[in-house]
């Protein structure tokens, strides 16, 4: 397979030399644009069937375990997918692989748009994620082969933007599409919007996109994402399932035994390692307080924060009988809140502060979610409404963004610069699978809590499980927290 561009033949000389040593890519900015497009894609599919859940599972049946599977399958199969994903770009090239997850991914867009059933619809989030995950560590690697120094601080900059808005009009959006009910689609049209999107991204990266892969010729460590999947698998299955099954002793069986084969990964990259092979992680990072501490507060947190987020969407529309319009509305404070966090932060907060400035995001965090709690307590559930939950939400939003800008700098700053490919993989994979941790936790706590009478949910009890879920939250908050003293007190001082 041939195509008409690439790093060294379309060129603009006027520009100076990548850090590869080829003249900048003359198609770069377009080249952006598509990337972004992609991640857009990802982000609003991350965040639409928080929303649309309840609706989905009216229409096709099924338990409260589909709301749960619906999210968690897509992030499990991101994170089991992500670092596989980056080294098929380095092997048979990042243009290929970025536009056959693209079209994977509209495919099976198109595939959970027609689901008929629950099953099929969870087994077409999961080739969302596989496909997902496949398409998205491409666009970073182009993007340091396109672009030179001086420009790549920029291109990298306006992701910040983009997936702020992202974050706040993506809920909007799901809400929107699925109360208008266009073509009398329902929720069908939040999977619908990503062919137009995808399509235009695979004809764009056709195109645009530069033929670029890495400089050495990767493996494919096939053992290890099979040992990594299923010790992932094993954790989420039982956490999503067992409530609905009465928690038979098969559930924490499968519990312990993924614990098991996480300590047996370990064991096993060294052994590859020691044999010549190029593991899944390089074993090394193991040994890393930073990366250790990153990825145990990485979990904590980002099972946390998304855990959090669709217990809140089960809250306003199961407890309160919001739209789902209403209630992508009603978390707008928090997305706006998390943007204005990352403005402060990168306005010289996160060079000046370092370590502090996360641990200041996690109490700034905290108080928003103690100060949800003292509102729920007093208004109830029967008299709240999004204006008294709005300030909670801000604050919690901007500690996130505080939180979160120097995160992974300040891990990666603690690895040695041969080991920052495979840590920045794992900690996005990490981030993927906290998130279906915290999908399956807190829902689980939720939906236990949740008792339903004669005429519908019992507000006593939809308070209670929202309640729960706070303190819960707080817990992973303190975890998060003591985490990261084990992370370097400054970020490493160089650019992208």
């Amino acid at each position: 397979m041939t195509s008409a561009t690439s790093v060294s033949e379309t060129v603009d000389h006027s520009q100076e030399l990548t850090d590869s040593g080829e003249p900048a890519f003359r198609w770069r900015r377009i080249a952006l644009f598509v990337i972004l497009a992609a991640e857009v894609m990802d982000l609003l599919d991350a965040l639409v069937t928080t929303i649309a859940g309840p609706r989905i599972r009216a229409d096709l049946g099924g338990s409260d375990s589909l709301i749960q599977w619906l999210g968690a399958g897509y992030t499990l199969a991101m994170a089991i997918g992500l670092v596989t994903g980056a080294r098929l770009g380095d092997i048979y090239g990042r243009k290929r692989m970025f536009i056959i997850g693209a079209g994977g991914f509209v495919a099976s867009s198109l595939l959970c748009a027609f689901a008929q059933s629950p099953d099929m619809l969870i087994a077409s989030r999961v080739a969302q994620g596989l496909l997902g995950a496949i398409m998205l560590p491409q666009g970073l690697g182009m993007i340091k082969e396109m672009f030179p120094p001086k420009e790549l601080a920029g291109a990298f900059g306006t992701f910040g933007p983009i997936m702020g808005l992202s974050a706040v009009g993506g809920p909007i959006l799901a809400g929107w599409l699925v109360t208008a009910n266009y073509f009398d689609s329902g929720w069908r049209m939040i999977f619908f919007i990503n062919v137009p999107l995808g399509l235009a991204a695979v004809l764009a990266g056709w195109k645009f996109l530069p033929n670029t892969r890495g400089n050495h010729a990767s493996k494919l460590d096939l053992p290890g994402v099979a040992i990594m999947s299923l010790a992932a698998f094993l954790i989420i299955y039982p956490l999503v399932e067992g409530r609905d099954l009465g928690w038979p002793a098969w559930t924490f069986v499968c519990m312990a035994a993924s614990i098991a084969l996480f300590g047996f990964f370990g064991w096993y990259t060294k052994r590859v390692q020691a044999a010549g092979g190029e593991p899944l992680v390089t074993p090394s990072l193991f040994r890393k307080r930073a990366f250790t501490g990153g990825l145990i507060a990485g979990a904590a947190f980002f099972s946390g924060m998304i855990g959090f987020s669709l217990v809140f969407s089960l809250y306003l529309q199961i407890g309160l009988g919001y739209s789902p319009l209403k209630t992508g509305l009603a978390g707008v404070p928090q997305a706006a809140g998390m943007v204005i966090g990352f403005i402060v932060a990168s306005a010289g907060l996160s060079e000046k502060l370092g370590r502090r400035l996360l641990h200041v995001g996690l109490v700034v965090m905290a108080a928003g979610v103690a100060l949800f709690a003292v509102i729920l307590h007093a208004a109830g559930t029967a008299g709240v409404t999004p204006w008294h939950l709005s300030p909670a939400l801000a604050i919690t939003g901007i500690g996130m963004g505080l939180l979160m800008a120097p995160f992974f700098d300040l891990i990666l700053a603690g690895v040695e610069p041969h080991e920052t490919g495979s840590a920045s993989g794992s900690l996005n994979a990490v981030q993927q699978l906290g998130s279906a941790l915290g999908i399956a936790v807190l829902g689980t706590v939720f939906f236990h809590i949740l008792k339903v009478g004669p005429n519908g949910p019992v507000p006593s009890t939809v308070e209670r499980g929202m309640q729960w879920t706070l303190w819960i939250l707080v817990g992973q908050l303190v975890i998060t927290g003591l985490a990261a003293f084990l992370l370097p007190k400054r970020a490493r001082a160089e650019e992208h």
